[in-house]
């Protein structure tokens, strides 16, 4: 067994870094450093080729099929979302991880559901969605050719998250917080954009009067025009001393890039100094909600529909309705 890593957590194993450069290092003696390239998507998806064994396709349990969507599959995804997909999966394969993938029935998925939503009904819905496609990729690999067992198994209602935040939280907490909290916080609102793309942001990201974006969850590209409050921000953070020596846009205090755990552990203690509620990721609804145009919020926030931000944003803060008595427009 190898070492355990002492940085780079987020990274496959046999998976390295060195700068800004990836490799793939084997188990020979002597080992080899196989580059992957420079782009983080990229180096996962050579990786999974170089990290492919054959799997037997006699052995139709549902373990040797995750194992197979892991390698697959999972690596293509974001981080986020790699991570959320890999904790569903130990959780469905400690259950059903030594049934053929064509036993499992509905009723076993709606008796996995009731256990499961006992303590944690939102994960029993992302876990049922998890075997689902799982069960999907088992029938295009050929494994099985029965029904999707998940088919007609109601999830549990989920009510979603509807806090706005109010213009005098914000600076109460943003008052509060160090320099590149504020920062994190003034970037993630002005660009409507998720923690983690706020994070990757680099100063080369900033050119021909833009703001380029690659959403991590969706790949969707965005370039958000650097004008007003947005100018002033980037104006400020990069006139920062310490911002002159690394590459990113959001830095700690030392000049290094903000890790999520930085961003998490900053705000929280802002948040508690202000004595205010919201998460981080609300900030993203108050983009929306705030720009008052649907269609400026749905390209903003990379929607690939309108319902989709008109439900984002009018659940926050309520439709515009008129009052009992009030005349009618002419036609």
């Amino acid at each position: 067994m190898g070492r355990k890593r002492s940085k780079n957590h987020h990274l496959p194993p046999h998976m390295a870094q060195k700068g800004q450069a990836y490799y793939y290092v084997t188990n020979s003696t002597p080992r080899k450093w196989i580059p992957l390239g420079n782009d983080l998507h990229q180096a996962r998806l050579k990786w999974a080729e170089l990290e492919r064994e054959p799997i037997d396709t006699q052995d139709k349990t549902f373990a040797v099929i995750a194992e197979r969507y892991r390698r697959e599959v999972l690596n293509q995804k974001a981080q986020r979302t790699q991570r959320d997909y890999r904790e569903a999966l130990e959780r469905l394969v400690s259950v059903f991880g030594h049934v053929p993938i064509d036993a499992i029935t509905p009723q076993d998925v709606r008796e996995y559901m009731n256990r499961r939503g006992e303590k944690a009904r939102v994960r029993a819905n992302r876990e049922k969605a998890m075997l689902s496609t799982l069960y999907n990729h088992a029938r295009e690999w050929g494994y099985t050719t029965a029904a999707n067992p998940c088919a007609g198994v109601k999830g549990f209602k989920e009510a979603g998250r509807d806090r706005y935040v109010e213009d005098a939280e914000y600076l109460a907490v943003w008052q509060a917080a160090s320099a590149p909290i504020q920062e994190a916080m003034d970037i993630a609102y002005l660009t409507g954009q998720r923690p983690a793309d706020v994070l990757k942001m680099r100063r080369a990201d900033i050119r021909d009067g833009f703001l380029w974006v690659t959403q991590n969850k969706t790949r969707q590209k965005l370039r958000v025009e650097i004008i007003g409050t947005l100018k002033t921000v980037l104006d400020r953070i990069l006139s920062r001393p310490r911002a002159a020596s690394g590459l990113s846009l959001i830095q700690n205090e030392k000049g290094q890039p903000l890790s999520i755990s930085e961003l998490r552990g900053g705000f929280d203690r802002a948040r508690e100094k202000a004595g205010v509620s919201f998460q981080f990721r609300d900030l993203r609804a108050k983009a929306a909600t705030d720009t008052e145009d649907l269609h400026h919020a749905q390209k903003l926030l990379g929607h690939t529909t309108r319902a989709m931000t008109e439900h984002y944003t009018r659940k926050r803060i309520g439709e515009t309705v008129k009052p009992v008595g009030a005349k009618p427009e002419k036609l």
